[in-house]
């Protein structure tokens, strides 16, 4: 039985195409300002790329802020419930998951059958999400890809206490002022966005193993600031960024 995951996010859509418990073909392109139209794009060229056409699907499925949009999808399901079935289809051992995304951020707490016990989502307000990031790499003059591994190079991180996008952007410019290094301005972000992660996962309760999901997951200096803020070791999902729509096509399996 094959089936595809669509997860519609804020800046990119992705698709996943299941079959029998294995991962067939995956797709990422930029949403932009039509959601319905990238909905469809993302299935047509998943398909595409991986040799089947849409006869070969049984059930489709639909997740993220704009899941609605995907007319042609059997049923839709929310963000928390997708991620945590594709975190589950990744290491059913998983009990807790981090998800940054575009425009919000999560923390999920999972049984060990994989069903949601609670979660905490952060969507009223962009600070520490991957728009975040963007906004903080404009300020910066940096390539968003470079923050990372220059934040891994740092000393001593610079003090970023605001946990508003536009107010954190003034820190930030201030800091420039001042003539502190970048490699401790991005480090400094990256610690934030972790002390933010961590309150919303006290909340839910923190289980090992931790999972990491979302675009965010592939910027390593996030990941490290997380584990020294939680003195653990996080898992990088090998599918971090398609995750959402993985779910989705699992969920899909069970309708």
């Amino acid at each position: 039985m094959i089936t595809v995951g669509i997860d519609i996010g804020s800046i990119t859509a992705k698709a996943a195409i299941v079959e029998d418990g294995k991962i067939l073909g995956t797709k990422v392109i930029f949403t932009g300002y039509n959601a319905e139209a990238a909905g469809l794009k993302v299935y047509e060229e998943a398909l595409s790329e991986a040799g089947f056409d849409a006869t070969a699907v049984s059930k489709i499925v639909s997740t993220g802020y704009g899941r609605n949009s995907v007319k042609f999808a059997d049923r839709a399901f929310t963000e928390i419930l997708a991620h945590a079935a594709g975190a589950h289809f990744v290491n059913q051992k998983v009990r807790t998951i981090i998800d940054i995304g575009g425009q919000d951020s999560k923390a999920i707490s999972l049984d060990e059958a994989g069903k949601v016990k609670n979660f905490v989502m952060n969507d009223k307000c962009a600070a520490g999400t991957g728009r975040f990031l963007e906004v903080m790499a404009r300020a910066l003059e940096v390539n968003l890809d470079e923050f990372g591994a220059m934040s891994l190079k740092s000393q001593k991180p610079a003090k970023i206490s605001s946990l508003c996008t536009v107010f954190a952007e003034s820190e930030v410019i201030s800091l420039i002022a001042r003539g502190e290094h970048r490699t401790e301005i991005i480090a400094g972000i990256h610690e934030s966005i972790a002390a933010r992660v961590s309150a919303m996962l006290a909340r839910v309760g923190v289980v090992e193993p931790v999972m990491i999901t979302g675009g965010v997951a592939q910027n390593e200096g996030v990941v490290h600031a997380l584990e020294k803020k939680l003195g653990l070791k996080i898992e990088v999902s090998p599918w971090a960024q398609v995750n959402g729509a993985i779910g989705a096509a699992v969920l899909a399996a069970t309708l």
